[in-house]
């Protein structure tokens, strides 16, 4: 059997449990039906398929569980909904990379990469064994480079870039580093114990991109967008406490709790004139100034 064909097998196997908790034999079946259409043999013993879930969470970490109760084979979350979409959107590429050869007649790659992202094994390797790192640091706003030595605590993605959480050993609280300011990075064997007040989700509850206000408290945020717009913010939510107010033909009103922090009006600017601010009453301001601003940029 082909590696090419035994690939191919593995997303069978993976589509047909992620969308289904399935049997053996529903998932047998089904590799059987993909056979006739595909012209390849998918057919397979228990042995086969203990074999190919093995496989399939050593290349791609889902795992394949069984339920002795109801006698079916799921994929579990683990408690952790973001972690499993990810994986399984990673497979999903994963595939169409391996079983395409020539791809610059189907994909279009985005041609402007995020840097740092060598340091991602390194950094989770430190994060995981609590180990200080040192590394050199050039703000986006400031050309001098600094060297930093800190407590990493995790990393979180925003907008295709990558962030380090960590404790700069000469300041009390977490700060935020961009990985692709970041060069020369050092594990240590320095040890230390994450700050007992620390808790990443909470840290970014109310959060929108990678600013954590230290003294503010979120806001309610009431937004209204034209009927087209809403439906993209439908399809794929702004931030984790979006609640929907209206919706209909006129306008779609979301409701949000947020700090208002550049990241956030960025975004809502991006809209331009799909979007408008009904409250708080600060940002109807901050946003009504920076439009006049960039409006007197063409007069």
């Amino acid at each position: 059997m082909s590696r090419k064909e035994a690939l191919i097998r593995y997303r069978h196997i993976v589509n047909k449990i992620r969308k289904k908790r399935s049997t053996f034999k529903e998932v047998a079946d089904y590799l059987e039906r993909q056979s006739e259409m595909e012209d390849y043999d998918f057919t397979i013993s228990k042995r086969t398929f203990k074999r190919d879930t093995e496989d399939i969470f050593t290349l791609y970490s889902i795992e394949i569980k069984y339920d002795f109760t109801e006698k079916v084979y799921f994929i579990e979350d683990e408690g952790d909904p973001a972690k499993s979409d990810r994986l399984l959107e990673a497979f999903d590429t994963l595939y169409v990379l391996n079983m395409t050869e020539d791809l610059s007649n189907y994909i279009h790659f985005e041609r402007i990469k995020p840097k740092g992202t060598d340091n991602l094994y390194g950094l989770i390797h430190a994060i995981k064994n609590k180990l200080q790192i040192r590394f050199d640091y050039e703000k986006y706003w400031d050309e001098t480079i600094t060297n930093r030595i800190v407590e990493p605590y995790c990393m979180k993605e925003f907008k295709n870039r990558w962030y380090l959480i960590a404790k700069d050993v000469k300041d009390s609280y977490p700060k935020t580093f961009a990985l692709d300011r970041m060069s020369v990075m050092e594990i240590t064997n320095t040890k230390f114990k994450v700050l007992p007040s620390f808790d990443m989700n909470e840290l970014f509850r109310y959060c929108y991109g990678i600013i954590t206000p230290q003294d503010e408290k979120p806001k309610e945020v009431i937004l209204s967008f034209d009927p087209e717009q809403g439906k993209y913010i439908k399809s794929l939510p702004l931030h984790e406490t979006q609640e929907i107010l209206v919706d209909n033909e006129e306008e779609l009103q979301i409701k949000l709790k947020v700090y208002i922090t550049h990241d956030f009006e960025m975004e809502l600017l991006s809209f331009a004139g799909n979007v408008k601010v009904l409250q708080p009453t600060s940002l109807v301001d901050q946003i009504k100034g920076a439009l006049e601003k960039a409006n007197k940029q063409y007069v």
